[in-house]
């Protein structure tokens, strides 16, 4: 982030005082396409990572163009934040038990918590062929309004 100390902390505690935004990616024409995702991101405002399913538009666009940007208001919605970045995909989950599984169940963990049946959830993971969405924050924007 390249902002004052205090603009650079006003903004990273919009974006993880958040958990649900905007993730805007590039569509082949050049127009961007916004898709309304959860998210968690680190404390220090440099990973945010979406569980996503493969075959949507967004992991479509980032496999052709791996830029992006998550866009988050505050609970009042005039300050606002922009974390832009490249992104990195996992591969899609196979098994209950490979690795991007364990990504999935440990991203659920962060933004929700525990889940009441974590084999269901496993299942459901490979059946719905979901996948990690990882951005890597290079630069943050935003309003931090006082």
């Amino acid at each position: 982030m390249r902002h004052s100390g205090r603009m650079e902390a006003a903004l990273r505690d919009i974006l993880t005082a958040g958990g649900t935004g905007a993730l805007t990616t590039i569509k082949r024409d050049g127009r961007p396409q916004l898709s309304m995702v959860t998210y968690v991101i680190d404390p220090e405002a440099t990973l945010v990572r979406v569980s996503t399913t493969d075959g949507r538009a967004k992991v479509a666009n980032l496999r052709r163009d791996p830029r992006g940007s998550l866009y988050v208001t505050s609970s009042s919605g005039w300050s606002y934040a922009v974390a832009q970045g490249t992104v990195e995909l996992s591969p899609v989950a196979g098994a209950e038990d490979d690795p991007v599984v364990e990504d999935l169940v440990q991203l659920y963990r962060d933004a929700n918590g525990e889940h009441p049946d974590w084999d269901e959830y496993r299942q459901a993971m490979v059946a719905d062929r979901r996948l990690v969405v990882r951005l890597r924050v290079e630069h943050v924007y935003g309003v931090a309004q006082g």
